[in-house]
């Protein structure tokens, strides 16, 4: 396991090594063929330089909070609307035929296509963009839900039954350990996308929100730290999945 870890630790080291040099290689090419230095500014040094930096603004934190609070809030009613809709999707055939071809259709549809009409809907820029969130994060959560439940074996419940486990113990004991992984996994699903869209959603008329810093850092033409920044929406996401990761991985044995 130790082994496993140490070369874990050294592919990865040398895949971001590999992306940095040509992540260089990509701003010469850029610097030769259109004689504009201002490539310079994005370079890997000066761009972690700017992420350092970075690091000790009190404005990178409260915006990663705004960033935060628009998706947990999002997420939130996606789960609370996502779950109920799941549940009686997968559930009644016939409500799963009626609805089959709409909830495909409407889920193919980008988010971001939505914005017009959010910001027609809500009074503020905030209900707007959360409402773009939910219109991406919550096709993951049903689908998901949906797949999870069809691993359930009715002969569990009987089983439950003939123990005279009441509805609280089924949920608990047969149907909830049966579709956790699937459930975690829409969620990881649904906080990916999330985080993809909210770049774009915050140039919505905001003044907070990584989305919002990366626009202001282009209108300023601060383009080290628009490079730092996207860098910190990466690893921020990264760091985020990987804990989703891991918690979905103690279901495995479903």
């Amino acid at each position: 396991m130790i082994f496993n870890m140490r070369a874990n630790i050294k592919y990865s080291i040398f895949g971001i090594i590999t992306l940095l040099v040509f992540w260089q290689l990509l701003v010469v090419i850029g610097i030769t063929l259109n004689d504009n230095y201002v490539y310079t500014q994005i370079a890997p040094i000066n761009s972690l330089e700017a992420l350092w930096h970075l690091f000790f603004e009190e404005k990178f934190y409260n915006h990663i909070f705004a960033s935060f609070y628009r998706i947990f809030c999002a997420l939130f009613l996606a789960l609370l609307i996502g779950i109920p809709i799941g549940l009686i999707y997968s559930t009644n055939e016939k409500i799963k035929n009626v609805f089959y071809l709409p909830f495909q259709i409407l889920r193919m549809i980008s988010p971001l296509s939505w914005m017009p009409i959010a910001v027609l809907i809500y009074d503020s820029w905030d209900g707007a963009i959360i409402f773009l969130i939910v219109m991406a994060a919550i096709w993951p959560i049903i689908f998901n839900l949906t797949q999870g439940m069809t691993k359930i074996d009715i002969g569990w419940i009987y089983v439950a039954k003939s123990f005279k486990a009441n509805v609280i113990d089924q949920l608990r004991y047969a149907i909830i350990p049966a579709i956790a992984q699937d459930v975690i996994t829409g969620l990881r699903l649904a906080l990916g996308v999330s985080w993809i869209i909210i770049v774009p959603a915050e140039y919505l008329g905001v003044t907070s929100g990584l989305g919002y810093a990366i626009n202001d850092a282009r209108d300023t033409l601060d383009y080290s730290k628009l490079a730092a920044l996207i860098l910190a929406i990466g690893i921020i996401g990264f760091t985020i999945d990987s804990l989703l990761q891991s918690l979905n991985s103690k279901f495995k044995w479903n």
